[in-house]
């Protein structure tokens, strides 16, 4: 399999993460070599090249516009059509572990909201049970700078293409969740695909 990674993403390998960043920058990620600034506290951390954003021979025979997510190899394609497909790193919370099968994107959100599932609280109440609330959209929220909510029938899934405020977990099988990418990335999927457009996970 070729890859070509793109120029402008190989800045995104390393990155600072978090409030002041995103408050300084406006965008979810800043590229500052080998720091991650998440909640307050510096973790130090860089994503493996594989993960970046890179412009592959597609794997999969879908067509133009797909998404095909691809849990147990932590990769997300969206193919573009002549045989290719960009493909994007990604982390796999349990739900996503759960979830086969084809969906529509049915909504896009910037910075959404969040609240944890009701398995969430009764399996953590410790940790989960303060934000039955809800939290809303930031850079603290987990759900990061964009999502992609996925439906099927008209139904939402409750699976989720989204960001995350904790990228040094994007490649690793993660507690809870969906599908998180750096928010960077993300924001990338979100301007190339509309409401409508077919995901495939398998």
């Amino acid at each position: 399999m070729s890859t070509d990674v793109d120029n402008n993403s190989s800045v995104a390998s390393s990155v600072w993460i978090g409030r002041r960043a995103f408050l300084i920058g406006a965008v979810g990620l800043l590229a500052v070599p080998g720091q991650a600034l998440a909640q307050g506290t510096k973790r130090t951390f860089k994503l493996e090249e594989r993960f970046l954003p890179q412009r592959i021979v597609s794997p999969y025979d879908y067509p133009a516009g797909t998404i095909v997510v691809v849990p147990r190899d932590k990769y997300l394609y969206l193919v573009t059509g002549d045989g290719r497909a960009r493909r994007y790193g990604i982390g796999v919370g349990k739900a996503g572990l759960a979830f086969t099968g084809s969906a529509l994107i049915g909504r896009k959100a910037k910075w959404p909201s969040w609240r944890p599932t009701d398995n969430m609280i009764r399996r953590d109440p410790k940790k989960y049970a303060r934000y039955a609330g809800g939290v809303p959209g930031g850079p603290n929220n987990p759900l990061g700078s964009r999502a992609l909510y996925l439906y099927r029938n008209g139904r939402d899934t409750l699976y989720r293409i989204h960001g995350t405020n904790e990228p040094w977990t994007i490649g690793k099988a993660v507690s809870n969740g969906c599908i998180r990418m750096v928010n960077e990335h993300v924001q990338d999927l979100y301007e190339r695909v509309p409401v409508g457009a077919q995901v495939v996970v398998i």
